[in-house]
């Protein structure tokens, strides 16, 4: 529940049937203006737009190099970087946009789901700011945004399906409108991202010359492109469950155990390179893609068959770091060839985590007047948060059975 103070504003904001504004400054502009902030996870992100969606500036500081050395996240040392280089990276992408703070319609920052440590960095920095120059804040749900960045660069109509793969999410939902989503699957252990960068760290990729400087998922792909996929036959464990959640945890491990015995069989030990790292990486790649692929096509047929989408024109829409994969793309535009569904997918930069995506998120809530809370309100960044309604139950109890598609896909 809202506290009293956000019940009595939104209460004044439907009263006078408008979003609130601050006093506006002295120059007039043709066009209203958001600034967003991103730090849901190790990439401190901000970027000014306006509300056609021109980006006038954006500055991002990827963490990266550090975590590559590191083995993986450590969220503590995600918070410190998040501290050290917020204050620079707002301030980088409003002087490259010309924007002073005081010509700001309004700040919009991710406050739900990440990583609790990083949430707090954003939001902290954002509430001292929309506080000193009096802006409105506009609390952004991190998936919400990667589902709406589409609309910023493709004219595309609500309602659409949207599948959404990163190194934290996996998850199917149609999304109605700017705050208005149904769930219809989503992980159960793991998400995509988090299995090829634990396959990636397992394999020592690192060590590998041509991956050095890449992160997990992007030393498989690498390699996937000369590996033999058919080689090594992974399976996921959810082939007999008719739904559209995702598991990625079992194939992992059976990955895992397929290095080990290679490493014997080689007479290695472990961080050492393989000699068959280029086939596991194609194997690996190719199951992550089979499994959403399938998952997505159940979801396609789910919606066909209750009038969820379209009948003219019907979208599926790719977004999160994941679909920034070529391999996964091409598995998904066979899937919606097969269906008769278009295949919409933001360029890898806009894929990935960003300023852009919160800033545009918060153009479509101050057009829809959704969200937009005075200065003063207090708000909470939440780690866990569930996006819209879960209809994963009714999509399970539909029990729909899959054609069978053959995934040809050339690496």
């Amino acid at each position: 529940m809202f506290p009293s103070t956000v019940r009595s504003a939104l209460r004044l904001l439907r009263c006078r049937g408008t979003a609130w504004s601050p006093p506006s400054p002295g120059k007039v502009f043709s066009s209203r203006l958001v600034l967003g902030i991103e730090t849901s996870c190790d990439d401190t992100g901000a970027a000014v737009l306006d509300e056609k969606g021109e980006i006038l500036g954006e500055s991002l500081h990827s963490q990266k190099e550090v975590h590559l050395r590191a083995g993986g996240i450590i969220p503590t040392v995600a918070q410190q970087l998040h501290r050290e280089n917020i204050k620079r990276v707002v301030q980088e992408a409003l002087e490259r946009s010309g924007v002073d703070p005081s010509q700001l319609t309004a700040v919009a920052t991710t406050v739900k789901p990440g990583l609790a440590l990083s949430l707090g960095i954003g939001l902290e920095f954002s509430q001292r700011f929309v506080r000193e120059h009096d802006k409105p804040f506009i609390p952004i749900h991190h998936m919400e945004a990667h589902a709406l960045t589409v609309r910023m660069l493709h004219p595309v109509a609500f309602p659409f399906l949207v599948l959404l793969v990163s190194g934290g999410h996996s998850l199917l939902a149609v999304a109605r409108g700017v705050d208005d989503f149904l769930l219809l699957g989503h992980t159960l252990d793991e998400a995509p991202g988090d299995t090829l960068d634990k396959v990636a760290r397992r394999l020592s990729l690192i060590k590998h010359p041509q991956c050095s400087t890449l992160s997990g998922g992007q030393a498989i792909e690498l390699l996937a492109k000369n590996g033999d996929r058919r080689r090594f036959a992974f399976t996921t464990p959810m082939g007999q469950t008719h739904d559209c959640c995702f598991s990625f945890a079992g194939l992992r491990n059976q990955v895992t155990m397929m290095i080990i015995k290679k490493e014997t069989e080689e007479g290695v030990e472990q961080g050492t390179l393989l000699s068959c790292v280029n086939d596991i990486a194609a194997a690996t790649q190719h199951t992550v893609a089979s499994h959403l692929a399938k998952r997505t096509h159940r979801a396609i047929l789910f919606c066909k068959a209750n009038g969820l989408l379209p009948s003219s024109s019907p979208t599926l829409v790719l977004s999160g770091g994941v679909a920034s994969n070529q391999y996964i793309r091409k598995a998904l535009t066979i899937i919606t060839e097969t269906t008769g569904l278009r295949l919409l997918c933001p360029p890898a930069k806009f894929c990935t985590d960003n300023g852009v995506m919160i800033a545009w998120n918060g153009v479509e809530r101050l057009r829809e007047r959704k969200g937009i809370l005075p200065p003063n309100v207090d708000v909470r960044y939440e780690p866990k948060a569930p996006l819209g309604v879960d209809m994963s139950a009714e999509v399970k109890a539909a029990e729909i059975r899959l054609p069978s598609v053959k995934l040809k896909i050339p690496n």
